[in-house]
C-alpha cells in the first residue's frame, strides 16, 4: 500500500515536469492574439536574446528564459 501512495505522489509531482512546453512561437502567436484583442493595429513582436531587450518592453521569455519576447507599438 505504501508503494502504491508513493509512486502515486511521484506521479502527480512529476506531471508538470512531463508537460509538452510551449515553442517561442506559439507564445508570441498567443502574445499577439491578445495585443489585437486590445485593438492594437500596428505592433511589433520579436523573439530576441536578452542582450538585445535590454532597452526594449519584455512581454514575455521562452526556451527556458533564453529568449525573450519583445513588443514596440507603432
Amino acid at each position: 500500500m505504501f508503494r502504491l501512495l508513493l509512486a502515486a505522489s511521484l506521479a502527480l509531482a512529476m506531471a508538470p515536469a512531463l508537460a509538452q512546453k510551449k515553442s517561442c512561437d506559439q507564445i508570441k502567436a498567443e502574445i499577439e492574439a491578445k495585443i489585437k484583442a486590445k485593438g492594437v493595429k500596428t505592433y511589433t513582436v520579436d523573439i530576441v536574446s536578452p542582450e538585445e531587450a535590454k532597452d526594449k518592453t519584455v512581454v514575455g521569455s521562452c526556451d527556458g528564459g533564453a529568449r525573450r519576447i519583445v513588443y514596440k507599438r507603432g
